[in-house]
């Protein structure tokens, strides 16, 4: 957000492997690995939860992942070919896998699901709306057509877990759909129980994974709804290592954990960051004039101070991290709180009647509303003070998460304070744009930028392999968001 858009993000070691460490508890012959995780498992449902198929993707791995370098490459595929005209891909799965019950994962599995994840999904619009056909041929492979170039496809089906098509073809009411026992997989573990009540999901061993085998005998999975009795846990050693999807270690417990002695840390620039957004359908946040005095009101070096303690750079205008390819310098953003006032009377926001409320260009009050989920009340109480010290009124609705989502997608709101995943800045055509773009759908994607420029760098990006072409609309990207501010890192 607003602060720091090149957050540091600190790792313990102990989570660079699940499958192949040795520092576990011993439960007479069991090694058990027990994660502690503040992401709070809602449903027993392992498409639709917000965080169970974050998880699952040890029990049900998707087609393909990225590696320790960054590039994608085949998981439950282990072959993966595309067209010269990027419009037709081809994955041959790992014939070697096996669902827990005992069942050879088949071409017929895949395709179920990515049929399943089109029709179902709503946050997956963009593969319903692109696939033209999906076909299986020899050996072992699954085809996929698009109706137009797509050059992401292998990292985009990453993130979307293998579904058993003997189980899920049998439910009838997907999104309703829960199973607090046995969850059937095919990785080296599967799901054996999701306890909602006790807060811990149960992985074991698949008695039929024909990989390398794993060291340790079962995963336990503790969920905490506070992230300092969860810190608490982890320096008492309660649970082995921390999760929290493309979020840091809670800075303020930082010191207290390196003071146990029993963790290394690494530090490291996030892909990911917080940001104010704007809903650029509504007055006057549609104006540039008023985003860019905006900019300068928001105190990027007490946010460094207060919220980050220190972990993190001030951001620059053009929205990427610096931790991301084919990043440029854009201007660094300025905390001036008197050209911010400055920029806000030149563009016509006056405070007329002088009762330190300043008017938008049809002479009404500006009265803004800030919806704020959980999570963000404290950078969203920052940004409140920062813009009524310049005549902005904010109004802050606290919400949950669906209903935030909802208000988003009806846009009903001014601004709001939210942020993206390391994952959502390289999805779409990368360098945020899937969090901009307004043909997009998805639970954190905004779609507020209907630009056509901005849409044409984005299908550029969609539907070229070059590494010069990506490399030069990656620049026009970043340039596009300093010159327009669609949203302040």
């Amino acid at each position: 957000m607003i602060h720091n858009q090149k957050k540091f993000s600190i790792f313990i070691l102990a989570v660079l492997s699940l499958f192949f460490l040795m520092s576990f508890d011993l439960y007479g012959e069991e090694v058990i690995l027990r994660i502690g995780s503040p992401n709070m498992v809602g449903t027993a449902n392992l498409v639709f939860d917000d965080y169970l198929p974050i998880f699952a993707h040890i029990s049900n791995p998707p087609l393909t992942k990225m590696n320790s370098e960054g590039q994608i490459v085949g998981q439950s595929a282990k072959l993966i070919e595309v067209s010269s005209d990027n419009t037709t891909w081809a994955f041959r799965l790992d014939d070697s896998l096996y669902w827990s019950d005992g069942q050879k994962v088949t071409p017929q599995d895949v395709k179920f699901t990515i049929e399943f994840i089109a029709q179902n999904v709503p946050w997956a619009g963009w593969l319903k709306e692109g696939l033209q056909d999906i076909s299986i041929e020899e050996p072992n492979t699954v085809v996929l057509k698009f109706n137009k170039p797509h050059t992401q496809i292998n990292r985009d089906l990453s993130s979307y877990n293998l579904l058993p098509k003997h189980i899920w073809e049998k439910v009838e009411s997907p999104q309703d759909y829960s199973n607090p026992g046995e969850n059937i997989g095919c990785g080296p573990f599967y799901i054996k129980k999701i306890d909602l009540n006790a807060g811990i999901i149960t992985m074991e061993k698949n008695p039929y994974w024909k990989g390398q085998a794993p060291q340790i005998s079962k995963i336990e999975i503790h969920l905490y709804n506070n992230i300092d009795v969860l810190s608490l846990a982890l320096e008492k050693g309660d649970v082995d290592t921390y999760y929290r999807y493309a979020s840091s270690y809670p800075y303020q417990n930082l010191e207290r954990l390196k003071k146990t002695g029993r963790f290394d840390f690494v530090e490291k620039l996030n892909i990911g960051l917080y940001f104010l957004a704007f809903n650029l359908k509504r007055t006057p946040m549609s104006d540039f004039k008023f985003r860019e005095a905006i900019s300068y009101a928001i105190n990027y070096p007490e946010i460094l101070k207060l919220d980050t303690l220190g972990y993190g750079i001030i951001p620059t205008r053009g929205f990427v991290p610096s931790s991301m390819d084919h990043f440029i310098e854009t201007e660094l953003l300025t905390y001036d709180l008197e050209k911010a006032k400055s920029l806000l009377e030149e563009a016509g926001y006056v405070d007329s009647d002088k009762d330190g409320i300043r008017e938008d260009l049809s002479g009404e009050d500006i009265f803004l509303t800030m919806i704020v989920e959980p999570d963000y009340v404290r950078r969203s109480e920052l940004i409140k003070y920062y813009l009524e010290e310049v005549g902005i009124k904010i109004s802050m609705k606290n919400v949950d998460e669906s209903t935030w989502i909802a208000l988003k997608d009806q846009y009903e709101y001014d601004i709001t304070v939210t942020r993206s995943s390391p994952w959502g800045m390289m999805v779409h055509g990368s360098w945020g744009t899937a969090y901009f773009d307004s043909r997009r759908t998805g639970e954190g994607v905004l779609h507020i930028v209907d630009d056509p420029i901005f849409l044409e760098l984005v299908d550029g990006l969609l539907s070229t392999t070059d590494p010069e072409k990506i490399k030069e609309l990656a620049h026009s990207v970043q340039h596009y968001y300093a010159e327009t501010l669609p949203a302040i890192a």
